[in-house]
């Protein structure tokens, strides 16, 4: 063959040759990430969510609009009356003492009680997450402190850190500086209940063989906790950070009656402060939306910075 001829059947090879021949390339055409639903199947889909939208209008959405708009009305003579102020009040409000030694508060009281129970629930349950004989007594015992309520609870450490009868002669209550530390402690024994039951399920997803595989590599316990288990698990303990610092933020229950906001005000959570305003439900109004924009915020930097850390089955 010459190399005319060889010349001229080199556009016909190139064209049967996509690899060769870009503008011959059969390229499957891109599909749109969206799928087209059709209008039955919309219809049927907000059907199916009408229950749970009715249910969100009727006892959150008109009440939470319905309490911004309360913000606006400041008590006149003891709850006589109220005058609409429009955004004053919220300014007034929002930057004063007292909103902020509440919500310092909070966060004092969310800091003591979230890593502590977090970190002993963890702890217990990496301990009972065992295949031995009577384990699931200890299992049993170790949740056992989410089989009473807040108030219970509250009572049963009043009288144990009762000063006069308890079995630790202290004067926590009345310290300023012990006072919310002694409120926290019936979270803590919550918390730790509730992390412990939620964690024990997660470990009980992890495989047998990563754990069999990383002792074969040299893994100690210690190793293998830090670098296998809690990795595996982060979704978990993502989700119990979250509801347990929601928690913290909602506390009531344990300030009211070990120390009922005292001494001197050191122990007032932000919601202690609003249930304390109940003549004045403009000013409550307020701190009860500051309160909730405050989680909010708090919620969603949780979500944006530990994501970054949890590790999904499916990645």
């Amino acid at each position: 063959m010459s190399g005319s001829d060889a010349l001229s059947r080199l556009p016909g090879q190139l064209a049967g040759n996509p690899a060769a021949d870009p503008k011959g390339l059969d390229l499957p055409k891109r599909r749109s990430k969206r799928k087209a639903y059709k209008p039955k199947e919309v219809g049927l889909a907000f059907l199916f969510l009408a229950p749970s939208l009715a249910v969100f209008v009727m006892f959150f959405y008109l009440p939470f609009f319905r309490l911004l708009q309360w913000g606006t009305y400041k008590s006149v003579r003891g709850g006589q009356y109220y005058e609409e102020v429009g955004l004053d009040q919220y300014r007034e409000v929002l930057a004063g003492e007292e909103f902020k030694a509440g919500l310092w508060n909070s966060v004092q009281y969310v800091l003591m009680t979230v890593p502590a129970g977090l970190v002993l629930g963890v702890l217990l349950a990496v301990a009972a997450h065992r295949r031995l004989k009577g384990i699931k007594v200890f299992q049993a015992i170790f949740s056992s402190t989410l089989a009473s309520s807040v108030a219970v609870s509250s009572v049963l450490f009043f009288f144990i850190f009762n000063k006069q009868i308890g079995w630790v002669a202290v004067d926590w209550k009345n310290q300023e500086d012990m006072a919310l530390f002694a409120a926290a402690l019936p979270s803590i024994w919550q918390n730790l209940g509730l992390a412990f039951v939620i964690v024990l399920a997660g470990l009980q997803a992890v495989p047998d063989e990563v754990m069999e595989a990383a002792r074969l590599d040299g893994y100690g316990p210690f190793r293998r906790l830090v670098r296998i288990t809690l990795p595996l698990i982060s979704p978990v303990l993502l989700f119990l950070t979250v509801v347990l610092v929601i928690f913290g933020f909602q506390a009531f229950a344990q300030i009211e009656v070990i120390t009922n906001g005292g001494p001197a005000g050191a122990s007032e959570t932000l919601v202690f402060k609003i249930f304390r305003l109940n003549q004045d439900y403009g000013r409550g109004a307020v701190m009860s939306v500051g309160l909730f924009f405050v989680t909010l915020v708090v919620t969603f930097f949780q979500f944006v910075l530990l994501e970054r850390r949890v590790h999904y089955g499916d990645e």
